[in-house]
C-alpha cells in the first residue's frame, strides 16, 4: 500500500540515492557550520571534487584544524571566515568579508543550525533556534545574492530538515513569548520559515541563473542538540546515535546538488537526500510565505537596505536585476 504523499519521507529515506562524478575544480563554494557533522563532511566531499572552499565557522580553533586536515588530504584551497550565526551583526561582517575577497561565488550551502530544548534569546531578542536556523541563513543568502546573480550560473542549497513537519510557526509569536517553548516545535518553526522563504526566493530568482533548493540531509548522527543539558546529551549519544547513519551519506547528497549537471535548472524544490518529495502542508502556504518573507526582511534590517525591482520584489523572467546592498 502506497503511503500518502505527505508521509512519503518514510519510504524515501530507504530508497537508492543519486550521485554524480562531476567535478567543481576551482569553483568557490561557501559552507556554513563546517567544523562538525554534515558541514564537516560536505566540506571534505567538496574538496575531493576540487572546489575552493570558504568555510564560515563559529569556533576558530576547530576551523583551523578542519582546514589543516582538508589541505593535507586534498590539493585545494581552503579559506576561513569566523562568525557566530546567533549574532546577525557577525553574519553581516562575514558576508562583507566574503564579498571583498571573492569576486565569484558559485555554490552557497547554508548548513549552520541548532536544536534547543529550552527557550533562549539572542542579543537581538530573537528566539535562538529561529535566529540561527532561519534569520541568519536568510540574511547571509541575501547579502551574497547580488554577487551570485552577477556571476551566474550558481546554486544555493538550504540544509533543511524533515523536522519542519513538527510545525510550530506562528507569525504572531515567532519568539515564543506567548507559548510554552517546545524544542521540537521550535526547531520545526525555524525550518518551516526557511522552507517558505525558499519558495519565495525561487520565484524571485526565476531567469537569473541562480537556483535554490532545500535538502533534508538524511537521518544522520551529528552534534546538533549537543549544546543542551546532560540528560539530552546522554539520550542523543546512547539511545539516538546508534539508530542514525553516517553523515557521509549527507555529504554525498549535498555534493550531488552542488555539482550534478542535470540540476542546473532545478529550483524551488524540497528533497529528502536526493529524492524530491512533498513537504508538510503548512510549509507550502504561500500566503504565510509572503508574510514571513516580509517579517524576515524587517527583522534582519534588509527592508532598509535593498532596492526592489518592482512593487512585488520580483525578477521578471530573463532579468537578473535584483539589487541588494551589502
Amino acid at each position: 500500500m502506497k503511503l500518502p504523499e505527505e508521509l512519503q519521507f518514510i519510504e524515501n529515506a530507504r530508497m537508492p540515492q543519486k550521485t554524480t562524478t562531476a567535478r567543481l575544480d576551482g569553483q568557490v563554494c561557501v559552507v556554513t557550520g563546517a567544523t562538525s557533522g554534515v558541514g564537516y563532511e560536505i566540506a571534505k566531499r567538496l574538496a575531493e571534487g576540487g572546489a575552493h572552499l570558504v568555510l564560515v565557522c563559529r569556533n576558530a580553533e576547530k576551523a583551523k584544524r578542519v582546514k589543516a586536515e582538508i589541505t593535507d588530504l586534498f590539493d585545494t584551497r581552503v579559506d576561513l571566515v569566523q562568525a557566530d550565526f546567533s549574532n546577525l551583526d557577525e553574519v553581516q561582517v562575514a558576508a562583507s568579508q566574503i564579498l571583498h575577497q571573492f569576486p565569484v561565488i558559485k555554490i552557497l550551502i547554508n548548513n549552520a543550525g541548532m536544536h534547543l530544548t529550552k527557550r533562549t534569546l539572542t542579543a537581538d531578542g530573537f528566539e535562538t533556534a529561529f535566529a540561527v536556523n532561519h534569520l541568519a541563513s536568510f540574511l547571509f543568502t541575501r547579502l551574497l545574492l547580488e554577487r551570485m546573480i552577477e556571476k551566474s550560473p550558481s546554486r544555493i542549497i538550504q540544509v533543511n530538515s524533515e523536522g519542519h513537519r513538527f510545525g510550530g510557526l506562528k507569525l504572531d509569536d515567532l519568539h515564543w513569548e506567548k507559548r510554552r517553548y517546545r524544542g521540537l516545535q521550535g526547531y520545526g518553526a525555524s525550518k518551516t520559515a526557511q522552507l517558505l522563504t525558499v519558495w519565495e526566493l525561487a520565484d524571485r530568482l526565476h531567469g537569473s541563473g541562480v537556483t535554490i533548493n532545500a535538502v533534508h540531509p538524511g537521518e544522520v548522527a551529528t552534534n546538533i542538540g549537543m549544546n543542551n543539558g546532560i540528560l539530552y546529551q546522554w539520550y542523543q549519544k546512547y539511545l539516538l546515535f546508534p539508530l542514525l547513519k553516517d553523515p557521509r551519506i549527507s555529504a554525498e547528497a549535498l555534493y550531488y546538488f552542488a555539482a550534478a549537471p542535470e540540476l542546473s535548472m532545478t529550483s524551488g524544490k524540497f528533497f529528502n537526500q536526493t529524492i524530491e518529495e512533498k513537504p508538510a502542508a503548512h510549509a507550502l502556504d504561500r500566503v504565510t510565505g509572503k508574510r514571513i518573507w516580509d517579517i524576515s526582511e524587517e527583522l534582519t534590517g534588509l527592508h532598509l537596505k535593498h532596492k526592489t525591482v518592482d512593487n512585488e520584489h520580483l525578477i521578471p523572467a530573463g532579468n537578473s536585476g535584483l539589487t541588494i546592498a551589502s
